[in-house]
């Protein structure tokens, strides 16, 4: 059995506590529990007939791309970086993240860009427009609702296809 570290890293309140419960538990819940440090989950899947242990790292929300605890990404084999589509500046914080994360771990790390809260669409704060040029610039995009569990298997799939080289 392989195993595979999965880092959730974004901004304070975008869900990422609430996605690792979604596809780890398939729980939602409105109760609002800020991360501190690290929580750690696990999760097995079987991709292609592969059995894969998940260790998903659940980080606690950085709104400054300087205070990245390097001990909890170092060992990733995977990253998600996670922002709330009703708070356009989440985004940002999380491009910055990402740019400090695969710094570190090699532009090579697979990795997906999460814009959750799919739920609340209409108030989006981040346009169609945003999420076509992320695409465009080679980003992987995903949107998802840790609400509804809207792409959140989806999500987690695809990430690990691409830890084992199968994208």
């Amino acid at each position: 059995m392989l195993s595979k570290k999965i880092c959730m890293i974004g901004s304070l309140a975008v869900g990422k506590t609430a996605l690792v419960q979604r596809f780890v538990r398939s729980i939602f819940s409105d109760d609002y529990l800020s991360s501190v440090g690290v929580k750690v989950s696990k999760k097995t899947l079987d991709i292609g007939g592969e059995t894969l242990n998940l260790m998903l790292w659940d980080l606690e929300g950085q709104d400054d791309y300087h205070s990245v605890n390097i001990s909890y990404i170092k060992g990733a084999s995977g990253l998600f970086f996670v922002v709330d589509g009703t708070r356009g500046s989440t985004l940002s914080v999380a491009l910055m993240l990402r740019n400090t994360a695969l710094d570190i771990l090699g532009h090579d790390t697979p990795h997906l860009l999460i814009i959750n809260k799919d739920d609340l669409s209409d108030k989006w704060e981040i346009t169609e427009k945003v999420i076509d040029s992320l695409k465009n610039s080679g980003l992987e995009v995903l949107k998802t609702s840790a609400r509804t569990g809207l792409n959140v298997e989806l999500a987690f799939s695809a990430l690990s296809a691409k830890m084992m080289g199968r994208s």
